[in-house]
């Protein structure tokens, strides 16, 4: 962590939420996405050695590893994208060359040695060999678009102007995918209307893109674009719905989406305490198998056999829930900031 703290950005700000990188929303929704499945591949292990008679800690010790290392990867490159030092993301980008190489390494062993793609450890190893390339993918999308290292001239950045008026104190649309999930950011805040009460100054003001002023000329915009377009028909008429789709239609699909994704997400709760009710079942039932012990040579789990076990459901049951309330709570946000905004237009 030699770029925590500092600040080589010549333009000082009051905030220290600046994300100065490309790509930071996907390479935070990829680092997710791969503790998750971190999470899988130690769990996969953990299950694959209660099965047998003797303990294997390679089976779950490599992953719990890359689990930390992921976590440590996030928390570094925030603090490098906070302080403004590119240069010191190569050392994340070797990493994620190293780890891409030695995933691929493993995954072709698998194919060497016959493992099936329906067996789930083969699967992971696949996902993980994706995610990271991908994320391998973002930081040369970095390099290329900041132009540093490899480049004579780096690519000079700006803050926002909202980030160099004192007086905005919204970071909601300035900080990172995690801080604006959970709404970090208003802990400040929050600490401060415990000491005293909050006034207008110590809210502040609003960023220039929730004004009532720009989101009128966006509106007014729209609705230009929809008179161009009923030129040539006389008896047609400017759609103000059209005009209100066509300038604040993306933040509500993005609304609908999260909602989706959180009401798909409730099914897991029945699911998960269906499928933990029906292992105790089996359990109870079947006295002799706790005695049934897998050959060491043939460790490797379906995703049947996994999801069949009640403890890795109830983890998987505890995610879901976080998961479908973090989406559900975005789609509230979202539709209350566009219903604002959409207000102040008209």
């Amino acid at each position: 962590f030699p770029g925590w703290g500092s600040q080589s950005s010549k333009v000082q700000i009051h905030h220290n939420t600046w994300l100065h990188f490309p790509g930071h929303n996907l390479r935070w929704i990829l680092t997710f996405t791969l503790l998750f499945v971190h999470v899988c591949e130690i769990a996969e292990g953990i299950v694959s050695d209660t099965q047998m008679k003797s303990r294997h800690l390679h089976l779950f010790l490599p992953a719990i590893m890359g689990f930390v290392a992921a976590t440590v990867s996030i928390v570094y490159y925030h603090n490098i994208e906070t302080s403004n030092f590119p240069k010191l993301l190569l050392a994340l980008f070797l990493y994620w060359i190293m780890a891409f190489v030695t995933k691929t390494i493993k995954l072709v062993r698998y194919c060497q040695d016959g493992v099936p793609f329906s067996q789930l450890r083969f699967c992971i190893t696949g996902i993980m060999v994706i995610l990271y390339g991908l994320l391998m993918a973002v930081e040369i999308n970095v390099i290329r678009v900041r132009r540093y290292v490899f480049f004579m001239n780096p690519q000079k950045v700006k803050p926002p102007e909202d980030l160099q008026d004192l007086g905005v104190r919204f970071l909601q649309p300035f900080v990172n995918l995690l801080s604006k999930a959970t709404y970090w950011w208003m802990n400040t805040l929050i600490i401060s209307a415990h000491k005293k009460p909050v006034d207008l100054k110590a809210i502040g003001k609003l960023p220039i893109a929730m004004r009532a002023l720009t989101n009128y000329v966006c509106l007014k915009e729209a609705y230009e674009e929809q008179k161009k377009k009923v030129e040539d028909h006389p008896n047609r008429s400017p759609s103000i719905w059209l005009a209100m789709y066509s300038a604040f239609g993306r933040p509500i699909l993005l609304s609908s989406t999260f909602r989706y994704l959180a009401d798909l997400l409730g099914f897991a709760g029945p699911l998960c305490i269906s499928g933990i009710v029906q292992g105790f079942q089996n359990t109870t039932n079947n006295t002799n198998a706790t005695e049934k012990v897998k050959d060491p040579s043939n460790s490797y789990l379906s995703s049947e056999e996994f999801l069949r076990n009640v403890y890795v459901l109830a983890v998987l049951l505890f995610l879901a829930l976080i998961l479908q309330r973090t989406f559900l709570q975005a789609s509230y946000y979202v539709t209350t900031e566009t219903g604002i905004n959409l207000r102040g237009a008209l």
